[in-house]
């Protein structure tokens, strides 16, 4: 079965997407920690990012390297962390969050509730800095 993730990137679920490769995909997350905290994911489904091939793993962490710096050219932060965490979708993730203080990546916080608007606002503002 297709996760919510998969889902996303054939378009079956609506998101704000931020950036596409052939094998790499990155949107807002939809309950974010902070402004602009983004999902990169691989498009191929393997449930355990360690699962990855070589190649993929590699991949996947040099693509979130050019949406951080984009992050960090859009939004107000000390710097964007990047996290490995979470059992709730069986698709390998990082969570890429820009932060003040090292609390605002604790993902036990209160997740933001943003408008349509607001991230879309967003989502755009981390395209525009995009070099891709």
């Amino acid at each position: 079965m297709s996760s919510i993730f998969s889902k996303i990137i054939t378009g079956e679920i609506p998101c704000y997407k931020i950036a596409e490769s052939k094998d790499y995909f990155a949107f807002l997350d939809i309950s974010p920690l902070t402004k602009g905290h983004t999902l990169v994911v691989p498009k191929v489904e393997t449930d355990y990012i360690f699962d990855l091939e070589n190649e993929h793993f590699a991949g996947l962490h040099l693509f979130s390297k050019i949406i951080a710096e984009a992050l960090k050219k859009s939004v107000v932060c000390n710097r964007v962390g990047l996290c490995i965490i979470g059992l709730e979708v069986p698709h390998a993730h990082i969570h890429l969050i820009p932060f003040e203080a090292m609390s605002d990546m604790n993902f036990s916080n209160p997740k933001l509730k943003l408008s349509i608007e607001e991230m879309t606002l967003i989502a755009e503002k981390i395209k525009s800095n995009l070099p891709i």
